[in-house]
């Protein structure tokens, strides 16, 4: 059976400096990231969940283990993470600044909405944009829950994320999470989310 794996980051580990510290990426990408793949298969080893997509396990998320639920959580939402990030991120445009204004206003009230979802996530989780039915939403999820999975709140498909573990920030920001949130919107890669907003349903 073909196993989950660790892709490499699409950038060098210092790509995101100042913002993101380059010790923070490589703990978290080759330590976190990796244990979640290694947990994640040695999880589905053997069960009738080996071989399936991580959105097939998503789809019936509440019957699954918890171990299957973390793990692959963890797998799918750090994928995504690495590759909405890149230096100089910039802002969105087209289309997808178009539903955003439609949306929320504006760029800014949408950052602030955004920015207090991962703020106020208590302990550890995720912020998100998704889509969904058409319409954008924010939301956030604990731990390593995504929209993709039927015991998410507001579920929808998964435009952009943040992480809010601490581990995401600790080593740079200490307990400030606001300032990693705040200096993370620097590094967003909107054309990555753009594309997803075409793509998504």
């Amino acid at each position: 059976m073909s196993k989950f794996e660790l892709a490499p980051l699409p950038y060098a580990y210092d790509a995101l400096e100042p913002f993101i510290d380059k010790m923070t990426m490589e703990i978290h990408h080759g330590k976190h990231h990796n244990a979640y793949v290694t947990n994640l298969n040695n999880a589905i080893a053997g069960t009738e969940h080996e071989g399936k997509t991580l959105e097939e396990l998503f789809a019936n998320m509440s019957k699954l283990p918890a171990a299957i639920r973390n793990n692959g959580g963890g797998h799918y939402n750090h994928t995504l993470f690495w590759n909405l990030m890149k230096k100089d991120g910039g802002a969105p445009t087209g289309d997808l600044a178009n539903a955003i204004n439609g949306a929320f206003g504006s760029f800014d009230e949408f950052k602030k909405l955004f920015s207090q979802a991962g703020m106020t996530r208590f302990g550890s989780g995720w912020a998100w944009l998704v889509k969904a039915d058409g319409a954008l939403k924010i939301t956030s999820t604990p731990n390593q829950d995504n929209p993709l999975m039927d015991v998410a709140e507001i579920k929808g498909y998964p435009l952009l994320g943040i992480d809010v573990w601490e581990h995401a920030y600790y080593l740079k920001y200490q307990n400030r999470r606001n300032e990693y949130i705040e200096n993370w919107w620097n590094v967003v890669n909107w054309d990555a989310v753009a594309k997803r907003f075409a793509e998504g349903k």
